[in-house]
């Protein structure tokens, strides 16, 4: 049985991954600082439901799942160097997912130093464990974000990501190139995955679909940006996890044999180094995604038009061909469903 450590198993993505991935038959060691980036009882909430007791929470103490036999939580800073060291040389872990980051584009205008201790240090000790203590490879979440100014559609893993448009975008880039240099010196085989609007049941309450959801429910109006000009390539997280429970059971694809130093592809590289793309490949237009809510909800928006904010860009669609011929990859589920599921999700656990 693999031993799986999981970063941020108190966040959205994470949550489903570690669920996953224990009903696949791993071992699985969920690890979190549960920030109170955003509401700290959905944090914990999501833990309670699997099977992790809030009340025995305690920095650096191990919290056995009452749900999941294979299943360990620990509370821990990326930050703290030494005590994630120890957490590496004591479990020897497989494979390391790291999925932990301060998250969100606009907070990143007014937190900068968030940014750079959680998603550089952090990353940089993540890097550093894996060094020392080898794994099997390392997956670590990057984001469209780092595609910035580039327009060319659909967005490609080897085209060029050197106009960032904000602080968070320029943190995941700089993790991609921390991870080829790592790669390259000492043979960590690592794979980023570059997220495309991740959305589903337990989201976070940042994210369009929970302020819109939650706006509607209550009769008030939601915001939209760029006068609806805008267009998401949507994914649930169900795809995701698919994608990321693939990629941690198959052997990593090594060096691109085809890597032409004269010519390089940024997604790969003479050392075990890839970057794909994960998104449903299937951009839909921001007005479009709110009569999905209308309808999931049957409530009607009133719309407070905006221009665009400072940070965000047009459009995102990603090419996710890599990801299908290397792994099978997928998306399948269609935009109403999820939604749907989300808004289910949403009534249930808000009661409104």
């Amino acid at each position: 049985m693999k031993k799986i450590l999981i970063t941020g198993t108190a966040g959205f993505i994470g949550y489903h991954l570690a669920n996953r991935l224990l009903a696949d038959g791993y071992q699985v060691v969920g690890l979190d600082s549960v920030n109170d980036y955003y509401d700290v009882d959905l944090k914990y909430d999501r833990l309670e439901n699997a099977g992790v007791s809030r009340k025995e929470i305690a920095y650096g103490s191990f919290v056995q799942s009452k749900v999941f036999p294979g299943y360990t939580f620990i509370q821990l800073r990326l930050e703290d160097k030494e005590a994630l060291l120890r957490l590496f040389r004591n479990e020897q872990f497989n494979v390391v997912i790291n999925l932990a980051a301060q998250a969100g584009v606009r907070y990143s205008l007014t937190n900068p130093e968030a940014y750079v201790d959680s998603n550089i240090t952090g990353f940089l000790n993540i890097l550093e464990a894996c060094r020392f203590v080898q794994v099997e490879k390392l997956i670590y979440a990057s984001s469209s974000s780092v595609y910035g100014l580039n327009t060319e559609m659909p967005f490609s893993v080897g085209a060029n990501v050197d106009h960032p448009v904000s602080l968070y975008a320029a943190s995941k880039k700089s993790n991609e190139l921390m991870a080829h240099t790592y790669s390259h010196l000492f043979g960590i085989p690592t794979i980023g995955l570059r997220f495309f609007t991740v959305y589903g049941p337990w989201g976070r309450p940042d994210m369009a679909l929970f302020l819109f959801t939650d706006a509607i429910l209550r009769g008030k109006p939601i915001q939209v940006f760029n006068h609806g000009l805008m267009e998401r390539d949507f994914t649930y997280v169900d795809d995701i996890v698919d994608g990321i429970s693939a990629m941690t059971a198959k052997t990593h694809p090594g060096p691109g044999a085809d890597w032409d130093p004269a010519n390089p592809d940024p997604s790969v590289s003479s050392a075990p180094y890839r970057l794909y793309n994960i998104g449903n490949n299937n951009p839909v237009k921001l007005l479009d995604f709110i009569r999905e809510i209308e309808t999931a909800t049957g409530r009607v928006a009133e719309k407070i038009m905006k221009p665009i904010q400072p940070g965000d860009v047009e459009k995102t669609w990603a090419d996710v061909e890599a990801l299908a011929d290397d792994y099978g990859y997928r998306p399948d589920t269609p935009i109403r469903q999820g939604v749907s599921q989300f808004v289910n999700w949403f009534r249930d656990y808000y009661k409104i």
